[in-house]
């Protein structure tokens, strides 16, 4: 069980700063990270501190950011060729290690400084010396463009380093810049746009005492703060709230499925509203909402057999259910690629040559360490000629993938776009709510609506979403971050759990159609 709400979660009194011992009275220090994900989350500071083994382990799509992140920041500290990078240590020896190397006037990468309060640590990712005395900031991030977290961020790190002693000029932050397109080696002086952020984080420099103060109020606690008590209700995105006792209260508690909650739903929990059936009649809720609220009462399916009727009668046979998988790394692999781009590396195709006929089945998988969008549009274009409907799941996914191939290879950018106008969105009927079912969960996606309306899903496979599809691709195409390589037998392992998962979400397509079709001559709802 997770809430679905985002925001300073940290409030209470000042409290005097005093370290968070473990073990041996050796103590925690607020770092920026803790500083950052404590504002977001008090449980998460809070077991950071005191009961790290109760810390959810970092995922494979964790993992493989964290190693991304790595990846971004050695790239960033290219662009400073005479700057020199200080080993990992413990925060009192990389203070007393950092204060040595000031004295240099180069540009420093992750030199540590404690706080006067001897609470407070934070790591720059590079310091670059100005004019005889002063310093900036330079914070490496993999986003692109400015956020909120990374003003706080650096408005933590200013806090320290101001304190020590140091005379801190600027701010920045490096972005990874999304209109650079690669050619040979990657160039760190265009893969990076510097963002000033000094009058930003100015603004935001008042709130961190008060901020570092709250913190410590958490970590001190006896108590480990939970939903419903002394922690409000919001996004849990680092999954540390799934055993709080409110959900073991209201184990059937349904309202974070609300579609388009937002807000609403945050009330409705601070109300003690837990279930979507038990909104009280006085809350306005939007039509879908209206449609999902009466669906969870009765325990019955929505279903408009209009609607359905007219979606399925506008499609023209064949029938082409198509699905793409996707990587989209920070750092581009191929020439003529930018940051983030999503690259194609496989799809799946479903056949259906007219109304109750068996589907036919082709598929294209590449897991070599070349770009294999050339060769994926030919094996494409052979299995989808141009005549009937390409139905897909999220338009606006494959289409972007078509047009991109489109400019990437213009000799077949007219057939491509033409493909692009035989495009239908099996989506739709589940985003405008023609078809709903409780089991859904509130979601229209596939992965919720292809076992909710044909009692078949994704259980049992060894890759089971887009996520475990991409890091599966790149890890047999190109090994880990630390060097290691995929084996004959692994590589073998990971084509057959790719190829089972993508045809099981165009041959799903099918089945949805098939059931919808069913259901538009039921008399019943």
């Amino acid at each position: 069980m997770t809430a679905v709400f985002r925001g300073t979660a940290t409030v209470g009194r000042a409290v005097t700063n005093r370290p968070v011992t473990m073990g041996m009275g050796k103590p925690k220090y607020l770092t920026k990270t803790r500083y950052v994900n404590g504002l977001a989350c008090s449980k998460w500071l809070w077991l950071a501190l005191n009961a790290p083994n109760r810390l959810p382990k970092a995922g494979e799509s964790v993992q493989y950011r964290l190693d991304e992140g790595r990846q971004i920041g050695e790239l960033a500290r290219q662009r400073y060729p005479e700057g020199e990078l200080l080993p990992t240590e413990g925060p009192q020896e990389s203070d007393r290690r950092s204060r040595k190397f000031l004295i240099d006037r180069v540009p420093l990468f992750e030199a540590g400084f404690i706080h006067p309060n001897g609470t407070c640590y934070a790591r720059a990712d590079v310091l670059l010396p100005f004019g005889k005395n002063q310093w900036d900031v330079v914070e490496v991030k993999s986003g692109a463009s400015v956020k909120e977290d990374y003003l706080h961020d650096v408005a933590f790190q200013r806090y320290c380093y101001a304190g020590a002693g140091l005379n801190i000029r600027k701010c920045s932050l490096l972005l990874i810049n999304t209109k650079y397109e690669r050619s040979g080696e990657i160039d760190p002086a265009q893969l990076f746009q510097e963002e000033d952020v000094t009058d930003a984080v100015k603004q935001v420099a008042p709130t961190v005492q008060p901020n570092v103060d709250a913190l410590f109020e958490v970590a001190h606690s006896k108590v480990c703060p939970e939903f419903g008590q002394s922690e409000r209700f919001h996004e849990d995105e680092y999954g540390v709230h799934s055993d709080d006792i409110v959900w073991k209260e209201h184990p059937a508690s349904d309202i974070l499925d609300l579609y388009g909650g937002g807000k609403k739903v945050l009330q409705l929990l601070e109300a003690g509203v837990f279930s979507i059936r038990d909104i009280p009649k006085g809350v306005v809720l939007t039509g879908k909402q209206s449609v999902q609220h009466a669906a969870h009462t009765s325990g019955r399916t929505h279903v408009d057999r209009m609607e359905l009727a007219t979606f399925l009668g506008g499609l023209r046979y064949p029938l082409h259910f198509l699905d793409f998988e996707t990587i989209f790394p920070a750092v581009p692999l191929f020439d003529g690629t930018r940051p983030y781009q999503q690259i194609p590396f496989q799809f799946s195709v479903h056949v259906v040559e007219a109304p109750g006929r068996k589907p036919g089945h082709h598929s294209f998988l590449s897991l070599e360490p070349t770009d294999p969008r050339e060769e994926l549009l030919e094996s494409l274009r052979k299995v989808i000629g141009s005549e009937g409907n390409l139905v897909v799941y999220n338009q606006v996914f494959e289409k972007g993938r078509l047009e991109e191939l489109a400019i990437f290879l213009p000799e077949h950018a007219k057939w491509l776009r033409e493909a692009k106008g035989r495009v239908v969105d099996l989506l739709t009927p589940f985003r405008d709510f023609a078809y709903y079912n409780p089991a859904q969960g509130g979601s229209a996606s596939l992965k919720a609506v292809l076992p909710a309306i044909t009692g078949r899903g994704y259980d049992g496979l060894a890759i089971a979403n887009g996520s475990q599809a991409s890091l599966a691709y790149l890890y047999a195409a190109f090994g880990t971050g630390d060097g290691k390589k995929a084996s004959p037998q692994e590589v073998g392992e990971i084509r057959r759990a790719l190829e089972r998962y993508c045809g099981q979400d165009t041959e799903g397509m099918v089945w949805i159609v098939e059931k919808l079709g069913e259901l538009g001559k039921d008399s019943d709802s």
